[in-house]
């Protein structure tokens, strides 16, 4: 990531934050793709504020005709002249206003378009060290503020704006002196929000990250509530929610003060204008120098100026606040891999896609090996110590060892879900945080004891994991896992709809789902980390036939918590305070009178062995 991707207010685990210049860039990409659109609206726009100024300039000559004793039909002529103009003003502003709110509802589903198809593309350890509280709120909030931008506050702003400069434009047509009065009348609101923006954008991103650090910290209390209750945490994480709520509070008062430091000066400055016109074209009239009916236009353009530019105001301070959520849903770019490889490919509960740069290298083989690979956590000390370990094709490796030892940071870089910070892991001799997902996908998939159902049908939560799949085959890999007679059992069966509000799967079929998207995605190694210890005995029966049918002809890593995995493997390997200190069969181990063979005997009750 280059300097240029991150900001201030991004800095720390959180996801980055796109900058000035890349909201901008990000801005003109977003107008460029639907460029008639826009010109369009603009245009609109444009014969709106045409239409509006005939009224003023109409009402000035109507009194320049009865000061000059002019008759009634000049009057009536003039008047028919604002009687049509007015409703033209009218239909043109209503109809910019509508192809506004089109052009906004199109580019915003761009914007969430492409939001989802960052979060998707983000590395999986990149999500657990921001939290899931910041992508959500940048999901929900900061897509809401800038859709409301787009659907209301631009095409309001686009008209007003459009209009504020036709309306100055036409004090200086009507007298030069005049327009220079009118505008040196505005230069109060110029000062104000020059102090205004140059403060802002940095308040509404402190004040958005504020509101991620409140959503963190709900989010992590309400899913760790049984651990939270276990441990009798209340207080701790009743005093992380409030410091949380404290922090932000104060960014949302620090906006607020903003405002009302903004806002009232806006106000007072409006009357200033109009007063120096009428004082400045009283005398000029005195003296000849200019027509009452220029006065009289003038002042009715400054004061219908207010209405319109008070609009722009307000949407600019809106626009602060929604640019401040465009950086942030933006940011997202920041934190894909080089070529968007990313996070969760969707193939189970945990993950099969890491930090991987995407490259277009091949693995030549399936043999796994880790050469000195070393892991630290970024607030923590090193839980990998240099470990050297070959994983051969097809066979059954168990790793155990103390809780703490390492075995589940072990797991997570052979699936490529974290790259080792230092040595390498490699499948068929390529770095396995190097593949993209759709090629990691293939080679090697994590299984954990998190099995997610995704809404919507059975077939589209199937086809994440193959997204070119025939019916077919997914009837077949429903077959293998043993879930095909309940899914023809649902009204629709493949289209049946999965939800609270439609069929509610349990534990057992959440998994059977989870591994019927790992025979679609066919990789030749699946790393077991426990996938099966949430589960209730009856359901893990189930599961367990489900996954035995699932691990045929593979290779499996199993992080083993329960001994009679690594009796069944066909090599343990034993992990302790982050190094490797035993490799070999179970009996091999057992005889040996090692750190195995004090937990095979602690398992069994025995008295400890060596």
């Amino acid at each position: 990531m280059t300097a240029e991707a991150t900001d201030p207010a991004g800095a720390g685990n959180g996801l980055p934050v796109a900058t000035a210049a890349q909201v901008r860039r990000a801005t003109g990409r977003l107008v460029r793709a639907d460029g008639r659109a826009f010109t369009g609206v603009l245009l609109l726009n444009v014969l709106a504020a045409v239409a509006g100024l005939a009224g003023p300039w109409l009402l000035g000559r109507i009194v320049d005709a009865v000061r000059d004793g002019g008759g009634v039909d000049a009057v009536d002529r003039l008047a028919l002249g604002l009687l049509v103009c007015a409703p033209a003003q009218l239909l043109l502003a209503r109809w910019a206003r509508y192809a506004g709110h089109r052009f906004g509802e199109r580019t915003l589903a761009r914007v969430r378009e492409r939001f989802v198809e960052r979060a998707l593309a983000l590395p999986a350890s990149v999500v657990e060290r921001a939290g899931t509280g910041d992508l959500t709120t940048r999901g929900t909030a900061d897509v809401a503020a800038v859709g409301t931008t787009l659907r209301d506050a631009g095409p309001e702003l686009l008209v007003c704006s459009v209009q504020t400069v036709f309306l100055l434009g036409a004090v200086f047509a009507v007298d030069p002196l005049l327009g220079l009065v009118g505008a040196a009348g505005l230069a109060p609101i110029g000062a104000a929000l020059r102090w205004y923006l140059r403060r802002a954008r940095a308040g509404y991103l402190a004040e958005g990250a504020a509101t991620s650090g409140v959503a963190d910290v709900l989010a992590a209390t309400a899913s760790g509530a049984r651990t939270v209750e276990a441990f009798r945490l209340q207080e701790r994480r009743t005093a992380a929610s409030r410091a949380a709520l404290t922090t932000a509070r104060g960014a949302r008062f620090h906006t607020l003060y903003l405002r009302s430091v903004f806002f009232p000066v806006v106000e007072v400055s409006y009357a200033l204008p109009v007063a120096g016109v009428l004082l400045l074209g009283g005398m000029l009239h005195a003296r000849d120098a200019v027509s009452l009916g220029a006065v009289v236009a003038a002042a009715l353009y400054l004061r219908q100026l207010a209405d319109p530019l008070d609009q722009v105001l307000m949407r600019v301070e809106q626009l602060q606040s929604s640019g401040a959520s465009f950086a942030r849903v933006e940011g997202l770019a920041g934190a894909e891999g080089p070529a968007g490889a990313g996070g969760p490919a969707g193939v189970t509960g945990a993950s099969a896609g890491g930090p991987g740069a995407g490259g277009g290298a091949v693995p030549d083989g399936d043999r796994i090996d880790v050469v000195g690979a070393r892991y630290a956590y970024e607030r923590g000390g090193e839980v990998l110590r240099g470990v050297d370990l070959t994983i051969r094709p097809g066979e059954r490796l168990a790793v155990v060892g103390a809780s703490g030892a390492g075995k589940t940071t072990l797991s997570r870089l052979l699936a490529g879900v974290d790259a080792p910070t230092a040595g390498a892991v490699t499948v068929g001799g390529v770095p396995v945080a190097e593949l993209s997902p759709e090629v990691l996908r293939e080679q090697v998939v994590l299984v954990t004891q998190e099995h997610h159902v995704f809404l919507g049908t059975v077939r589209d939560n199937l086809l994440i994991a193959a997204p070119d799949a025939s019916d077919a085959r997914l009837w077949a890999a429903l077959e293998t896992v043993g879930a095909a007679g309940w899914v023809r059992e649902l009204p629709g069966g493949l289209a049946a709809r999965l939800g609270a509000d439609r069929h509610r799967t349990d534990g057992s079929q959440a998994q059977q789902l989870a591994l019927a998207r790992v025979v679609l995605a066919d990789p030749h190694t699946l790393i077991l980390d426990e996938a099966t210890a949430l589960l209730d005995p009856a359901t893990a029966r189930h599961a367990e036939r489900a996954l035995a049918a699932v691990l045929r002809g593979r290779t499996v890593v199993a992080i083993a918590h329960r001994l009679h995995t690594a009796h069944d493997a066909d090599r343990v390997a034993v992990m302790e305070d982050g190094l490797l200190t035993e490799l070999g069969t179970h009996e091999e181990l057992v005889r040996a009178g090692g750190a195995y063979a004090a937990l095979w005997a602690t398992w069994h009750g025995e008295p400890g062995t060596g």
